[in-house]
Order: C-alpha cells, then sequence, then structure tokens
C-alpha cells in the first residue's frame, strides 16, 4: 500500500511538471502559428484634410470709445441689447460743450458785427475820397487832405479782410464747438448687438490722449473664425480651398465654408526684436510654434455662434467618392518612385507583396490609385502564436 501511494505521488507530479511546461512554452514561445490582421481592400469616400483651431469673432466687432470728456449721465443699453446705426448710446454731461459752443458763436457774431461797422466806415471813407478828388481839382483843397481821405480807404479796406479773415477762423472755431456737443452723445456706428458695456452711469472719461470705450459692438449676422495653421501644414494650404468646421458646444453641427485669406506672416513677427527693440529676445519665443493665421467668414442669421467660441476647422486638402481605400497602417515601405509596398494575403494562405500607388490619406484610410483590387485581402498586424504581436508577419497563419 505504501509503495502504491508513493508511485501514484510520482505519476500525479510527473503530469503537473508536464502541464507547467506546457503552459510556460506556450507563453513564452506560443505555439508556432501567427495569426494575421487583414483588411479587404473596398470601395467608399474618403477627405484628406488639414486640422487647426480657430476662434469665432463677429465680422465687425468694435470697441466704440468717447471723445469727449465729463462724467457719463446716461447709459442707454445693456449687454445683448441690438441697436441700429446711429443709434443713442450712451450720453456725457455737455455743459462744457455747451458753453464753449455759446462761447464760440459769440465771438463769431461779434466779429460779425465789426465787419459791418467798418463796411460802412469804408462807405463814408470812399464818399469823402470822392469830395476831396473833386475839390483837389478845384485847388480847394490840398494835396495832403487828399491823401489823407485815400489812406483813409485803404485802412478800412484791410480791416475788413482782417475781419474777414477772422470771421472764417470763428466759423470754424463754431463748427469744431458744435462737433465737440455732438462728442457728448456716443452713438451706434453700425447695426449691431452690444456685446459689453465697459463704463457706469456717473463715471468720468478723459477723452484728452485716448478715446475710452464705452461699449463693445459685434456685429453678429456674420462671424469670422481666425484659424492657425501650423507652419507643418501652412505648405498645403491656399486661399480658396473648401473647409467645414465644429464648435466646441455642438460638434454634431457641421460648419462649411471657404478659406478667403492666409496672413502673410505669424502674429509672432510682432515680437521680432528687429522691429521692436523693446521686445528683447527669449528662449521660449525663439522656441515656439509657428502659425499662420487663415480667416474665413461665415453667416450667422441664426445666431448659434457667439463670440469667441473655438472651432475645429478641417481645411479640405481632398476629396473623393467611390475610391479604393485601405488602411493606413497597411502601407510598407517607399521607393525611390512613391509607390508602396502592401502585404496581400491571398486565399491559399499565401503572402503577396504589391507595389501599389497611392493618393489621398488622412492617416486612417489610404486611397489606392493603382496596384490593389477591391476585395484584396491586405495585412495590418500579425499577432505570433502566443497572442503578442508578431514583428515580420511572413509567416504562415490563419485569418481574422
Amino acid at each position: 500500500m505504501i509503495f502504491d501511494k508513493k508511485k501514484r505521488n510520482l505519476i500525479l507530479g510527473g503530469v503537473g511538471a508536464l502541464l507547467v511546461l506546457f503552459v510556460i512554452k506556450s507563453l513564452f514561445f506560443g505555439t508556432g502559428q501567427v495569426t494575421y490582421l487583414t483588411t479587404a481592400a473596398k470601395k467608399g469616400t474618403i477627405e484628406e484634410n488639414v486640422l487647426a483651431t480657430g476662434i469665432v469673432k463677429p465680422h465687425r466687432l468694435v470697441a466704440v470709445g468717447a471723445r469727449a470728456t465729463g462724467r457719463i449721465v446716461s447709459l442707454k443699453v445693456a449687454a445683448g441689447d441690438m441697436v441700429k446705426e446711429g443709434d443713442l448710446l450712451a450720453e456725457i454731461d455737455p455743459i462744457t460743450q455747451q458753453n464753449d459752443l455759446k462761447n464760440k458763436e459769440a465771438a463769431l457774431a461779434n466779429n460779425r458785427a465789426r465787419l459791418a461797422e467798418q463796411q460802412a466806415q469804408l462807405v463814408l471813407a470812399g464818399q469823402n475820397l470822392a469830395r476831396k478828388t473833386t475839390m483837389l481839382k478845384n485847388q480847394a483843397v490840398s494835396k495832403a487832405d487828399h491823401d489823407a481821405a485815400e489812406t483813409e480807404v485803404k485802412v478800412r479796406e484791410a480791416q475788413i479782410n482782417a475781419l474777414k479773415a477772422q470771421i472764417t477762423q470763428s466759423e470754424v472755431d463754431v463748427e469744431t464747438a458744435r462737433v465737440n456737443l455732438g462728442y457728448t452723445r456716443v452713438t451706434a456706428p453700425f447695426d449691431g448687438t452690444v456685446l459689453a458695456t465697459v463704463v457706469q452711469e456717473g463715471q468720468n472719461v478723459n477723452a484728452v490722449q485716448s478715446a475710452p470705450t464705452i461699449v463693445i459692438l459685434g456685429d453678429l449676422s456674420k462671424m469670422t473664425v481666425r484659424t492657425q495653421i501650423s507652419e507643418a501644414d501652412i505648405v498645403q494650404v491656399k486661399s480658396g480651398q473648401d473647409l467645414w468646421f465644429n464648435v466646441i458646444g455642438n460638434m454634431n453641427r457641421r460648419y462649411n465654408g471657404r478659406l478667403e485669406a492666409i496672413e502673410p506672416a505669424p502674429e509672432s513677427i510682432r515680437n521680432d526684436i528687429s522691429f521692436n527693440a523693446s521686445a528683447g529676445t527669449s528662449s521660449s519665443a525663439s522656441n515656439a510654434a509657428i502659425y499662420y493665421n487663415g480667416l474665413f467668414t461665415i453667416d450667422n442669421a441664426d445666431g448659434a455662434l457667439r463670440t469667441y467660441m473655438t472651432a475645429e476647422v478641417h481645411i479640405v486638402l481632398g476629396h473623393a467618392k467611390d475610391a479604393l481605400l485601405i488602411p493606413a497602417d497597411s502601407l510598407g515601405a517607399r521607393d525611390k518612385q512613391g509607390l508602396y509596398t502592401v502585404r496581400v494575403l491571398q486565399d491559399n494562405g499565401k503572402i503577396v507583396e504589391k507595389q501599389v500607388k497611392t493618393g489621398l490619406n488622412n492617416k486612417v484610410m489610404v486611397q489606392v490609385l493603382s496596384g490593389l483590387e477591391e476585395g484584396n485581402k491586405v495585412i495590418t498586424g500579425e499577432r505570433g502564436g502566443n497572442g503578442t504581436p508578431g514583428n515580420t508577419g511572413r509567416r504562415r497563419g490563419r485569418v481574422l
């Protein structure tokens, strides 16, 4: 009995060891069979595009400023209000400007009265000169008296000319004062929406050095998207290309448009020390990524697009329908002629390499122009017999 028990234990131990060895062999050495991952070449639609990020802004965006100095006595609008061109947005205390206008109008009236006086004096001096001329012919007056009368006429004429010049200046002063009075009424320069009010009633504004902003006004009927295109992609992009975009708040809605313009230099040119000595240089600035601004306008009749939304822009480089497509990760090496090597798994289990000419490539799918037929099974990857990814994909195996 003791012998039988020992024998049984030896047999069980041997079987267990064999099982462990089998598991280790399966995990580390595999079964010797390779599983190929394949995808059939098929017809479909492909689009290749450049992805960029943009900011949505109103087509017209203006900071409406005050050109008069004084206290805000009335603010007529609030954020979100719709206004028409010429509508009153705010009013600045006009007392100073009104008084200045009155002073200028009084000076103009005074100069006009003085002109009338001098014109009357000129008429009188002319009559006196005429009498002196007649009397001089009759030798009833001396030559000196005649010359004095003639000088009086010339003096009156000179005074009249001087007053006319003063009147012209006074008229300009009155017009300037009238315009300055008009500046106390801040009006909308175009139809739009009040996006923000920057001041409050009772606040003092000073327009001596710069025009302080009263409200920010935007025309939301159309929106302009300023999109940043990386220097790696800019060589493929040009004005007139079709595009589409989504906004982060609604990725399900697609807006279609066309690239209208590309700015010739990146915004970082403003920091170039050769143009702006105060900008200085820094390693962060010199190593910063370079982006070029692309611009396009989109209708916003329903008001769905809002100011400063973030847009994910897809600039279309190419589009093809009914194209023969294969996965991009099935492409192998590229030769000098620009052809790619693709491995195809045949029905008999053999693998053949084919040279294919490609077209559009969106990094997911690739358009095949020649070298493959619809239904060809291209190898996209492989797994070794132990379930781990293989490297060469040269060994025969089964197809998934």
